[in-house]
């Protein structure tokens, strides 16, 4: 089963997430975190496969704390979602080693599930059922 953590300050935008990924994954497991430091600790007891981290975040930002996620866990995919696009806040998500930038409002749920999906597959997890994908050999 695919592991997806929402790290957002926003209870309506994980609440709208939850129900998009919810709805196209059923099998999704997912687990939220209001700020960086409630993701990180929901991170000594879980293995994401994927994050989707706001940037702007009471305490520590988003930034930072996908550094310090990718330092302890390297194979973790960072999925940066905020209302921002700007070409610098692009550019420090790719330094903090997020894998994804995606802006609120301009990235549609299409785009979401594909990257869901296209990680989620890439890693040997069936996001329909739940079941490890069987590898082809």
């Amino acid at each position: 089963m695919c592991f997806v953590l929402l790290v957002e300050d926003s209870s309506t935008f994980r609440k709208s997430m939850r129900e998009m990924l919810t709805l196209r994954f059923p099998a999704l497991n997912i687990e939220e975190a209001s700020d960086g430091e409630e993701a990180l600790q929901k991170l000594e007891n879980t293995n994401p496969d994927i994050i989707f981290m706001d940037i702007r975040l009471p305490g520590k930002n988003g930034l930072e704390v996908t550094k310090k996620i990718k330092e302890v866990n390297s194979d973790v995919e960072v999925v940066i979602l905020t209302s921002y696009d700007i070409p610098e806040y692009r550019a420090a998500a790719l330094r903090s080693g997020a894998s994804h930038f995606f802006t609120k409002g301009n990235s549609g749920s299409d785009e979401i599930a594909t990257i869901v999906r296209s990680i989620c597959q890439k890693r040997g997890k069936d996001v329909c059922t739940g079941f490890q994908v069987p590898e082809v050999r």
